[in-house]
């Protein structure tokens, strides 16, 4: 498609001085030469991976030139290096990536060279996945929202008042359904972002018309009410790509709604120098946008135009190479990663929420009567912490007690389905508490991208069971963030999530337990609460750390009468990996959590109608980090160990407790360990197919009975 089929007329500007197009080349060759450079010390085995921004440069260059370095954020994608040093990332910090370098600016060598980062750039750690970056730039736009309507707090978030985001894609990318979450999202609040779609006709191998009904991603979305398209950008022509920039800037700074720029370049390099192109582009295709290289048609203007005679411009090359090798030079010298580093970073290390910083006792006024239901105690964590935090924001699906904020002095407002956010809004304001699109990708994405720039939110996802879109974002972006950037873009989100069964009529859809795949994520805490003290001083804790959360509530508690509690203040917390003691006993230890809590004691005065036998019952509280100290304690003095869950037995989280207690506490077992779990399989609609299938009170008796018989 030419890159004027779908060409509109832009705003008239001066034509760039000598001396502006002189510096563009320059950034431009610059960019090409540490390409260059990366794919002969690719092959020399001196760097690990590499991956092309050939072809790129003009319109990055022009991105950069247009952008305020600092003041804008960026999140961008591989083939952006001649936006990173138009910005002002030097040859050196570029060629410490490439070799991994301990003092790479980017990730500390965690990360492949190109997953570019910036702190003091604005330039947020971009992983490795593709399409993920859209939903973190709109809400790293919200949160320039959020400052300019919330001036009580601007002064604890960053930003300048006008600052945009720009978020860059190939348009391989643009088939990612999160990029329509995002555009939604940025569209209907008018956000501050600038999307850049560096169509170079291929991902990979795959042509863009395998890619895009049409072979057009601005065409499909033009009609998007408040975005700006620009279409027909020549990406190759610095200052067609600046027209466009300038523009894209001025709409967004002016906060009239996102913009979207289709920017045309070429490739004439690989996808990567694992990828061949000429086995699946033909030499007439290559030899045509070897034409259109940017490099080849600006240097060819510089001279056409007097702006550099020949011998000036072999100078201006001879510079930068000359640069490129001392930036080569110091880089190969630079100090690597320690072996002993590789587990810093997975969580603050500022902040422990397993310390006694963590540890405060309730403050239970003398008339409180302690009949608080865990939906109670929740919302009264939220509201303390609100009060306390006005960066803290709460959002999700049906949070509010209405999206439409004139209808509540009508309604009673809905809070979530299960009441939990019932009033926030109401006192708090639309603009700490709102409805998300149907989405939960859009929740979390979002939630990370205003985590980086300082809000502090705590999203609901509906249910457990649908929180499956989402986690991508929260496996390889939220729980890395901390890690893959070197310390430099924490993002502490908090997300609760109605999980578990026992509900009658739940079905395979409102009754899953997952935790062990969360469990299993370094740089993710994952809580489950079974009573409605313990639920407020956990999330509490949850809030107040500077880690990803996942909070997980039992539903089928949310209003038991057994598990209700007093309000224990504004301020109580619960240190995470600190078990409770439900019951005391030297000749049995029981491990569980969550729902099975209160099944489990009901379990034990059974036994002990039996038999006189004595269980330490441990509420887990917490599943990661957990409470080894208590369960090691316990199962030494009693020598043998039941680990009792909601989720399905094989593969399970009691396996692992019982493979470290055979691996590490052999001596003293009088029996193996042994676990009760779901059976695996489904959870039915009938009563009678979830009862056969979660564990029951009778299921626990007999269970502890077995142990203590063998």
């Amino acid at each position: 498609m030419s890159i004027d089929d779908h060409a509109a007329p832009r705003a008239a500007r001066a034509p760039l001085s000598p001396e502006a197009l002189a510096a563009a080349y320059t950034n431009m060759y610059r960019s090409r030469r540490l390409d260059d450079r990366e794919i002969s010390l690719k092959r020399q085995n001196r760097i690990y991976f590499q991956i092309s921004g050939a072809g790129h440069e003009a319109v990055l260059t022009a991105a950069g030139m247009a952008l305020t370095a600092g003041r804008d954020y960026v999140i961008s994608y591989y083939r952006d290096r001649a936006l990173m040093t138009q910005l002002g990332m030097t040859s050196r910090e570029v060629i410490l990536a490439a070799v991994g370098s301990k003092e790479d600016v980017t990730s500390g060598g965690r990360q492949m060279p190109c997953h570019w980062g910036h702190k003091r750039l604005n330039v947020i750690s971009k992983s490795s996945c593709t399409g993920t970056q859209f939903l973190q730039a709109v809400g790293a736009a919200e949160v320039s929202r959020y400052r300019e309507a919330m001036e009580s707090v601007a002064a604890r978030l960053p930003g300048h008042g006008d600052e945009v985001v720009l978020v860059t894609t190939g348009e391989g990318t643009t088939s990612q359904g999160e990029l329509f979450e995002a555009l939604n999202t940025a569209c209907n609040s008018r956000l501050p972002v600038i999307f850049l779609v560096e169509d170079n006709g291929y991902a990979i191998s795959v042509p863009v018309e395998a890619q895009t009904p049409g072979g057009s991603i601005s065409e499909l979305v033009k009609g998007y009410p408040n975005l700006k398209v620009l279409q027909g950008v020549d990406g190759c022509d610095v200052e067609d790509s600046l027209r466009a920039f300038e523009e894209a800037l001025a709409w967004c700074r002016a906060r009239k709604g996102p913009a979207l720029i289709h920017a045309h370049v070429v490739r004439p390099y690989s996808h990567s120098m694992s990828d061949d192109q000429a086995n699946y582009r033909p030499e007439a295709e290559r030899a045509a946008e070897e034409a259109r290289d940017p490099l080849r048609i600006l240097s060819a203007r510089l001279l056409r135009e007097g702006v550099w005679t020949a011998e000036q411009l072999a100078a201006a090359q001879e510079a930068v190479d000359a640069e490129i090798e001392e930036a080569t030079r110091q880089a190969l010298a630079a100090p690597t990663p320690l072996p002993s580093e590789v587990m810093e970073q997975i969580y603050s290390p500022d902040l422990d929420p397993t310390s006694a910083a963590f540890s405060t006792p309730p403050q239970v006024a003398a008339d409180d009567d302690g009949n608080k239901t865990m939906v109670d105690l929740i919302n009264s964590c939220l509201r303390d912490e609100m009060a306390r935090d006005e960066r803290i924001v709460v959002f999700g699906e049906d949070v509010a007690d209405a999206s439409r904020e004139e209808v509540l002095g009508q309604c009673k407002g809905k809070g979530g389905v299960f009441k939990v956010t019932h009033g926030l809004q109401a006192r708090f304001g639309g603009r700490r508490v709102f409805n998300s699109p149907l989405a939960e990708a859009n929740i979390v994405g979002r939630a990370i991208g205003m985590a980086y720039r300082g809000l502090r939110p705590v999203v609901e996802i509906q249910f457990l069971d649908y929180i499956w879109p989402a986690f991508q974002q929260i496996r390889n972006e939220l729980a890395t963030a901390r890690w893959r950037s070197h310390g430099d873009w924490p993002a502490p989100v908090v997300i609760r999530v109605p999980s578990g069964g026992y509900l009658k009529g739940g079905a395979p859809y409102h009754s899953q337990s997952a935790e062990t795949l969360f469990t299993h994520i370094p740089g993710l805490r994952v809580v489950m609460p079974s009573n409605a003290l313990d639920a407020n001083g956990l999330l509490r804790t949850a809030i107040r750390c500077d880690d990803p959360v996942l909070f997980l509530e039992p539903k089928h508690l949310y209003r038991q009468t057994y598990n209700k509690g007093p309000y224990p203040g504004p301020d109580y917390m619960i240190p995470f990996a600190q078990a409770a003691k439900v019951c005391e006993g030297d000749d049995l230890t029981v491990v569980t959590y969550g729902s099975l809590v209160h099944r489990s004691l009901q379990a034990v005065k059974l036994l002990q109608r039996e038999r006189d036998r004595g269980v330490d019952l441990i509420d887990l509280r917490t599943l990661s980090p957990y409470d080894w100290g208590m369960i090691s304690e316990s199962v030494r003095r009693t020598g043998r160990l039941l680990v009792v869950h909601e989720e399905s037995r094989a593969w399970g989280y009691g396996a692992e407790l019982a493979s470290r207690a055979a691996e590490e506490l052999f001596e003293w077992l009088d029996a193996p360990p042994r676990r009760l779990a779901s059976l695996d399989t489904f959870v039915g609609y009938h009563p009678d197919l979830e009862d056969v299938t979660l564990p029951q009170v009778e299921d626990v008796r007999r269970a502890m009975a077995a142990l203590l018989d063998y």
